[in-house]
């Protein structure tokens, strides 16, 4: 999961850079912070999508650790470990009891369009500005 940043200004952009190099700490636990709320935002696209409550795919949403990918970027993801979830993200193909194929069961994408959701919603700029506002009232930039 990463995100775009596209509801920050240059100032806050350049101090959001500034921040990541010298407070590596802070910025973990606001990734963190972006990561649960990005989750929930994901969980609901799934109750609403995914109707069929058997099972316990709605409750295996997990926010992953944050950590900093090839690129640079620190990256948090959003995952559900539930052992059949990439069957209901994906599709699979039904079958009967013989083994004899009966269609195909399309698949939800309910991490794709959860994850646009949040970022559409403008949540992730809210808790970076938010949090370049504070460091820059306690001094700590």
């Amino acid at each position: 999961m990463s995100f775009e940043i596209n509801g920050l200004t240059e100032m806050q952009r350049s101090l959001l850079d500034v921040a990541q190099r010298k407070l590596p700490k802070e910025t973990k636990k606001v990734m963190r912070k972006a990561g649960s709320k990005a989750r929930t935002t994901v969980a609901r696209k799934a109750r609403s999508k995914v109707k069929k409550r058997t099972g316990n795919y709605h409750k295996k949403f997990k926010r992953g650790k944050v950590f900093v990918n090839q690129q640079g970027e620190t990256v948090v993801r959003v995952i559900n470990s539930s052992p059949h979830a990439h069957l209901i993200e994906d599709g699979h193909i039904q079958t009967d009891k013989d083994g004899r194929e009966i269609g195909f069961v399309r698949g939800f994408k309910v991490m794709d369009q959860g994850m646009q959701d949040f970022d559409n919603s403008g949540q992730y700029e809210q808790i970076l500005g938010d949090w370049i506002d504070e460091l820059l009232k306690d001094g700590k930039l």
